[in-house]
């Protein structure tokens, strides 16, 4: 890679640094200032607006590998959160002209109006290219119409960053007090729907969920009472659940379990069906016995090929991960379910004796393709099987 140059190029009003001392420079969009994390890539050719909304994004900024962001505006429902969460994001092409019927909003505008900052001309196959071969970096994205930057102290900012690992970040992007979710899934003609008679109570641990889950879930008929990350089992059980659900979030899960595992091993004991998508799943493991690990470069997008060993279906998920469980450390209570076509890493588990199990990936898959619904209708077959 050649030196970097500290001099801005005629236009640029922004810089993307990273730690190592790369510098890309680009045209700054959304929010003006600086915002320092975690730079991965995201490959889904759509559904930008839900990927930086997804609380499981907190403390990274994502590049979007396909060049054409922006191109359906933005609105009130493509959202997995009620506001951004991912940090920036970084584009090969100035933002699109959104040409949607949907569209209520330029997607520059919402970013700007939530102080999301961006920044686009960027190389964003080099820069790509750079996370999977030496991991995904610590970098600062700077926006600044005057054009002026002090490349040194953004990359000594860069280098103190501590980094995702060993950060509980599911505190701050879980709920404070508990609601109850009755929102089912969108259609076209009549968007999101509503709960009727519900015939089954889940319990969902909110450890960063995305609204999808939850829908999800409702469409199912099932009443969702959705709690904060910290609440405890005996909290939980006292609610009489029929399943309780485990949900995605960000961050280190072995520094989230520290509280989350003990309540997790109290409810599988229990006997309750549990689901857990994930972070779910990552302290799922960590609760049944296994180990989570930091991976280099992380999974992102929606064309992951998974084959559940159970059916020897092989279906394509949605996926946005930076930790995994550590498939040589499960006991021998714990049976892989899945595993990815990709890179052979654990993406599925189930515990033997217990009706727990768990996925790595996001069967809600919002975006993506809808491979793995069954996934929840196998959670509601526990759940009646147990009441039966």
């Amino acid at each position: 890679m050649s030196a970097p140059t500290h001099t801005p190029p005629p236009g640029a009003s922004a810089v993307l640094v990273l730690a190592d001392g790369s510098v890309f420079w680009g045209r700054g969009v959304g929010a003006r200032g600086e915002v320092v994390g975690e730079v991965c890539f995201n490959t889904s050719i759509t559904g930008y607006q839900e990927i930086m909304t997804d609380p499981s994004y907190a403390g990274q900024m994502i590049t979007f590998t396909f060049p054409h962001i922006g191109n359906v505006g933005t609105n009130d429902e493509d959202i997995e959160n009620a506001k951004p969460v991912a940090l920036g994001c970084i584009l090969r092409q100035d933002i699109t002209e959104p040409s949607n019927y949907r569209a209520r909003k330029h997607f520059n505008e919402w970013l700007a109006e939530h102080g999301r900052i961006g920044i686009a001309g960027v190389d964003t196959r080099r820069l790509t290219k750079r996370i999977r071969t030496e991991g995904a970096p610590n970098g600062v994205i700077c926006h600044n119409p005057d054009g002026v930057f002090d490349i040194p102290a953004l990359i000594a900012k860069a280098n103190e960053w501590p980094g995702l690992e060993g950060m509980d970040l599911a505190k701050d992007n879980s709920c404070t007090t508990g609601y109850d979710w009755e929102e089912t899934l969108w259609s076209r003609e009549g968007g999101y729907g509503k709960l009727g008679n519900a015939k089954h109570h889940v319990v969902a641990i909110d450890y960063g969920v995305k609204r999808n889950i939850l829908r999800n879930l409702a469409s199912l008929d099932c009443k969702v009472s959705v709690v904060p990350a910290t609440t405890s089992a005996e909290e939980i059980l006292a609610m009489s659940p029929d399943g309780i659900f485990l949900s995605n979030g960000p961050g280190d899960p072995a520094a989230t379990g520290k509280y989350a595992v003990p309540t997790i091993r109290k409810l599988i004991d229990s006997g309750k069906p549990v689901f857990g998508i994930c972070l779910g799943h990552q302290m799922m493991a960590l609760a049944l016995g296994a180990k989570t690990k930091k991976m280099d470069v992380g999974h992102r997008g929606a064309n992951h090929p998974v084959k559940d060993t159970t059916t020897g279906v092989v279906e394509i998920t949605s996926q946005n991960h930076g930790f995994v469980v550590d498939k040589d450390s499960l006991p021998d209570d714990v049976e892989a379910t899945h595993f990815s076509l990709f890179d052979g890493s654990l993406a599925g588990l189930r515990a033997k004796d217990k009706p727990a199990f768990a996925v790595q990936y996001h069967p809600e898959a919002s975006p993506g393709p809808h491979d793995s619904h069954y996934l929840f209708k196998r959670f509601v077959g526990l759940i009646e099987e147990a009441k039966s």
